[in-house]
């Protein structure tokens, strides 16, 4: 379940029910966020497959994911359609913010994720709460087949993936993490689409080049 603040901020139940946790998804409409005092790790997104560890504030550099388990530092990303995910390790107290778009989901960049929280900080899998914020749903990622038939290895009781036709990213993290075997403890999607709700979200399919970018956070008190 999710609630959207005064603030104009997305909450997942499943976070806020982790009281040495902050994290929030940023809408278009957004204010204070993020909040003045925050100490926010950042990165130079490239569509990639690369994990980066968050040593302190400021660029971490070049790369499509954070992870820490520092107190005090926030892990923030930056979307317009591509999806925003944001993960937590309650045993550890270890966290991670991903920035995945078609080409990052096709690399593997939220298992990857996981494997680098396992190497860093003993993260196990099913101890894992993914949580995915709004981005582009299948009823606007219309792509052709040079795209769709890079997805087969993920559904494989399609038959439409060698034309143009659609895809849903938010199910293909959620069978990447393999939440359908039960190996991460929580996997929750906000379920809003970028480009269908112009009234909340940027969206740079929609808006081309005049399109601004949502921040999402999350981090260890």
């Amino acid at each position: 379940m999710f609630r959207i603040d005064n603030r104009g901020v997305y909450l997942a139940q499943a976070l806020e029910e982790l009281p040495w946790l902050v994290h929030g998804f940023g809408t278009r409409s957004s204010s204070e966020w993020p909040p003045g005092d925050a100490e926010v790790a950042t990165l130079r997104q490239t569509h990639s497959d690369t994990v980066l560890v968050a040593e302190r504030a400021g660029c971490a550099g070049e790369g499509d994911a954070l992870i820490t388990n520092r107190r005090g530092i926030t892990l923030g990303i930056r979307t317009a359609d591509c999806l925003p995910i944001v993960i937590a390790d309650p045993s550890n107290r270890a966290i991670a913010a991903i920035h995945a778009g078609w080409r990052g989901t096709l690399l593997g960049i939220v298992p990857k994720t996981v494997k680098a929280m396992q190497e860093q900080f003993g993260s196990r899998p099913e101890d894992l709460v993914v949580v995915v914020g709004p981005g582009i749903a299948s009823c606007c990622f219309e792509v052709g087949p040079e795209v769709a038939v890079q997805f087969s290895a993920f559904f494989p009781e399609r038959k439409d993936l060698s034309g143009r036709t659609k895809i849903d990213l938010v199910e293909t993290i959620r069978r990447q993490v393999g939440r359908n075997d039960g190996t991460a403890r929580q996997f929750a999607a906000v379920g809003l689409c970028s480009v269908c709700r112009a009234d909340l979200f940027h969206s740079y399919r929609r808006d081309r080049e005049a399109a601004g970018r949502m921040v999402s956070l999350i981090g260890v008190r």
